[in-house]
């Protein structure tokens, strides 16, 4: 099972030149793909303060996740508690949770961001 990152999330479903051929196959590779609901989160606070321009609302990139079959994984109580339990190491919020999440329920994350192989968690790109 996949988790994507945010970034990984946005690449893919505009058909950036950005997204790795790896990414491109490990997200069509017959696996279950997931992005996490803070994804979105992080999407929707971005466009409110012009930080990226998708010119898609939230339930429409929500609607083009279940036609790629990208599942919206929720929060749950349980990733919460192991955010606690992460060490220090990336500050951006949004990333701790999706590290908590994959680690939680035993993902790889498919992102190119280069803080999150610092944790336990098995990353591609």
């Amino acid at each position: 099972m996949h988790l994507i990152d945010t970034h990984t999330l946005i690449w893919s479903l505009l058909d950036s030149d950005n997204l790795s051929d790896t990414a491109k196959e490990m997200m069509t590779d017959g696996s279950k793909v997931f992005v996490s609901v803070v994804s979105l989160w992080e999407i929707a606070i971005k466009q409110s303060i012009n930080k990226i321009n998708i010119k898609y609302s939230i339930e429409e990139i929500a609607g083009m996740c279940v036609k790629a079959k990208i599942n919206v994984l929720p929060i749950d109580a349980k990733h919460l508690d192991k955010i606690k339990t992460l060490p220090t190491i990336h500050n951006d919020p949004f990333d701790r949770l999706i590290i908590a999440q994959a680690i939680t329920e035993g993902m790889d994350i498919i992102t190119k961001d280069n803080i999150i192989p610092k944790y336990d968690v098995v990353t591609l790109w």
